[in-house]
């Protein structure tokens, strides 16, 4: 299968900056109280339910912190850059090259799914597939965890810690991955937005989280129909 242009951007962007990247967000959620809350609220929700898969985990800050309280997590990552440095930063745990709308486990052997700021590399009308592709991994009543930049006009880079890089950071408004996600068979739990804090090592707009729960038999309407693959 032909791997979108859009994935290929973000693969091969994510391959040039990885050492970078990973050196430059080292600890950072040290300094990130409400997303430290956030992940240790969700693994206090999965960690009776199965397996957690981190998508999209980059370095892996987010795996990490479930780790610590006892859920079992493993990570996927388009960037096989990305894995290498996720996998020396937590030895042991396994980290996979692949995509979210590919992700290679059986359906409904999931007890939650973490997308910690990676649907804003996918376009819009590719999330639907994206959450087509979460609904079928996880367990009736499993959960999902989403982190994601806030705001309607997207982020092009050109350049990133030194690298030529072809970025496109997309920010999404909650209202919509709400209406998204109750189409592809999910019920928002909580969805809080918090504003950029000085100094900090991300973007400089708001950023949003979304806690949502599977259906035990999801009414699916047409945002949850399949269109397309997704990115990291």
């Amino acid at each position: 299968m032909t791997e979108p242009a859009y994935q290929r951007s973000t693969r091969v962007s994510y391959d040039a900056i990885a050492a970078d990247y990973a050196e430059h967000f080292r600890g950072y959620l040290d300094s990130m109280p409400s997303e430290r809350a956030i992940l240790d609220a969700f693994a206090e929700l999965v960690r009776a339910d199965g397996p957690v898969l981190d998508v999209g985990c980059g370095p892996g800050p987010a795996l990490a912190r479930l780790r610590t309280h006892g859920v079992t997590v493993f990570g996927l990552d388009l960037s096989p850059g990305m894995v290498d440095v996720a996998r020396w930063a937590n030895p042991g745990v396994r980290i996979d090259v692949g995509s979210m709308t590919a992700i290679e486990r059986p359906d409904a052997s999931l007890g939650g799914v973490v997308a910690w700021y990676s649907i804003i590399h996918v376009p819009a009308e590719e999330l639907p597939a994206v959450f087509a592709e979460f609904r079928r991994v996880l367990v009736p009543r499993g959960h999902l965890l989403l982190a994601f930049q806030v705001g309607d006009e997207p982020l092009h880079l050109d350049e990133a810690f030194g690298h030529e890089v072809d970025l496109d950071y997309r920010r999404l408004r909650p209202e919509r991955i709400a209406e998204l996600l109750d189409g592809a068979g999910f019920d928002v739990l909580a969805s809080t937005v918090r504003e950029p804090v000085l100094p900090e090592k991300v973007a400089k707009v708001p950023q949003a989280f979304v806690v949502a729960r599977l259906r035990d038999r999801p009414n699916l309407g047409t945002a949850a129909q399949p269109t397309g693959a997704s990115a990291r």
